[in-house]
């Protein structure tokens, strides 16, 4: 790994070497509705096709790889709303380790049910009132296994990042050139591999994160210079995206990449799963709409190129979603 930071280019490349025979190569897609509707070229990258809805099997399974065989009998155990959870999960399964999940009481069903559907144990905890990384921690220690945090780990941040590589390669084959993109940002592990390899293929490429206006941690980071954190009393409908502060290996590359930070309400994230079902034809949950909420809501700045938006996540409460596209949702 990068002395300086996390994660370099060269581990992106490794992490899509290793990525290449399992991980679904995702459609980088152009709507002329979405492109008349915001007045310029936008390409969307849509992670909800990777293996379990979301990107999140990518670092996953580039952190699950490698682990020895003694580490591998022994276990991984790890903390999610739900992407995270089964992206884990599912690796876990492809590779023979038992998969042990700590998953808030009110993530959506469908993301808890999926993940036991996997095979993995499922350990509930308060998301307001209790640590899940402590709980995971005691969990990992007293069972001799290895803990796979849902950013902050440069193997996770690297898996995620090729997804960065993906967008570049697919542009040019498109013989589209990106300006900028925009991605959904909770703890920070996809913008921030992402940024990785877009910066490392293209210099003058600006990334930006998106995040619920509640949980804004890392655009004000970007602004103070400092990790920020999100006050207790803060909600949003983006489940996938509620991290209390930016990572501690995920932050220093973003405060190095990153072209800023955007914010979204929830009201804003909800039109824009409905504009996605109407004239994308595309299941979006909250957390994974951020990123086209903003381009909807005219939040990018101007640019040279194409804006790609990457859609991160498919995993939507059927209920909940139904009432956010009949307008019903509070």
């Amino acid at each position: 790994m990068s002395d300086s930071l996390a994660i370099s280019a060269a581990d992106v490349a490794d992490a899509a070497r290793l990525l290449a025979p399992v991980a679904v190569r995702t459609p980088l897609v152009e709507n002329a509705a979405l492109n008349e509707r915001c007045g310029r070229h936008v390409l969307v990258k849509f992670e909800g096709a990777q293996h379990c809805g979301s990107f999140k099997f990518r670092g996953a399974y580039n952190r699950l790889a490698r682990l020895d065989a003694r580490e591998r009998a022994a276990g991984v155990v790890a903390w999610s709303s739900g992407n995270h959870a089964q992206g884990v999960a599912f690796a876990a399964r492809m590779l023979g380790i038992p998969a042990t999940i700590v998953m808030p009481s009110d993530a959506p069903a469908i993301k808890t049910a999926n993940t036991r559907a996997l095979g993995a144990e499922v350990v509930p905890y308060d998301r307001f009132t209790q640590s899940r990384e402590e709980i995971a921690t005691a969990l990992a220690q007293a069972r001799g296994a290895t803990l796979v945090p849902s950013f902050d780990d440069p193997y996770i941040i690297a898996g995620q990042g090729t997804a960065g590589l993906e967008i570049l390669e697919q542009a040019q084959a498109a013989g589209a050139r990106v300006g900028q993109i925009l991605v959904c940002c909770g703890g920070g592990g996809l913008v921030a591999g992402i940024a990785t390899a877009a910066k490392a293929g293209q210099p003058d490429i600006d990334v930006y994160a998106v995040e619920p206006t509640a949980f804004d941690d890392t655009a004000r980071s970007l602004r103070s210079g400092v990790r920020e954190s999100v006050p207790s009393d803060a909600r949003s409908i983006c489940d996938a995206l509620l991290s209390p502060m930016p990572g501690a290996l995920t932050f220093p590359i973003n405060r190095a990449l990153l072209s800023g930070g955007l914010t979204v309400t929830d009201e804003q994230v909800k039109e824009a799963m409905r504009f996605a079902f109407s004239a994308l034809k595309l299941v979006v949950e909250p957390g994974g709409a951020v990123a086209l909420a903003a381009v909807l809501a005219g939040l990018a700045p101007e640019t040279e190129g194409a804006t790609v938006v990457v859609v991160s996540g498919a995993n939507v409460d059927p209920a909940a979603y139904a009432a956010i596209l009949t307008g019903d949702a509070r």
